[in-house]
């Protein structure tokens, strides 16, 4: 087994580079770090400008984040930097991007129950933000979000405090929000749910891209896009987890 994958092995010699850490933080760096080569491989990255955010468990405030000026598939468990809501490094090596602490900061700050927070550059997602319907009801992906999808204007880099708290009124209790001309927040009460669902919004967008802006769009019924709705939420804060071993083998595989 090469160096690489035995980094994202629960009993990895590689941990010793960390001051101790207990199991549920190692956890959460296997499971986010994983996340990171995920979407590399599904080409969700933007060079080095964008991040997925992790809670640490029982440390308030303290959450994980990619060091700034590595691409996603040479994130590992070990190298992911601890930080606090004071854009503060607590553990590991820096820099961290200042719009990541800018938007992940005031998203953990304002949302405890986004335990995970992936901010992306999807071209398809971008695509659709910049469209004045915003996410279609045109696919039964779509309709995941028929009731759990936000949007916010764009302002430039999310830098200022001012923005954060726009985007965090704007982001409400959604799962998901549109940043116009931007890309996409999604949140998660895990990486596993996270992950998910940013899978199911690309998809969503990647078709009503395909599907153009036709007036001869089929459109279901409010009553049918409610129904569906609350059908695709029926696991609630385990939605995602079925899915994630299947996901993890598609790194294991490559």
């Amino acid at each position: 087994m090469s160096s690489f994958k035995q980094a994202f092995h629960f009993n990895s010699e590689q941990w010793a580079d960390l001051s101790p850490i207990s199991d549920q933080e190692k956890q959460v760096r296997i499971d986010l770090a994983t996340a990171y080569q995920l979407a590399y491989l599904k080409n969700w990255d933007d060079g080095i400008y964008t991040h997925i955010s992790a809670a640490v468990p029982g440390e308030d405030g303290a959450y994980l984040l990619n060091r700034f000026g590595l691409r996603f598939n040479e994130v590992t468990p070990q190298n992911l930097v601890k930080v606090n809501l004071h854009c503060q490094i607590l553990t590991g090596e820096g820099p961290v991007n200042q719009t990541g602490f800018a938007i992940h900061g005031a998203v953990h700050a304002a949302r405890p129950d986004a335990k995970c927070v992936f901010h992306l550059h999807i071209d398809s997602v971008i695509a659709v933000s910049a469209q004045i319907q915003g996410l279609l009801p045109i696919s039964q992906h779509a309709l995941r979000f028929y009731e759990d999808i936000a949007y916010h204007h764009y302002q430039g880099l999310a830098l200022s405090s001012d923005e954060q708290v726009h985007l965090v009124q704007s982001l409400g209790n959604k799962k998901a929000i549109l940043l116009h001309n931007h890309g996409s927040i999604v949140c998660g009460s895990s990486v596993q749910q996270a992950f998910y669902l940013m899978d199911v919004l690309d998809k969503a967008s990647k078709i009503q891209v395909l599907a153009g802006l036709s007036a001869n769009l089929v459109h279901p019924s409010q009553k049918i896009c409610e129904l569906t709705y609350k059908q695709l939420c029926s696991d609630g804060d385990d939605e995602g987890q079925l899915e994630w071993p299947a996901y993890q083998r598609i790194l294991l595989a490559n």
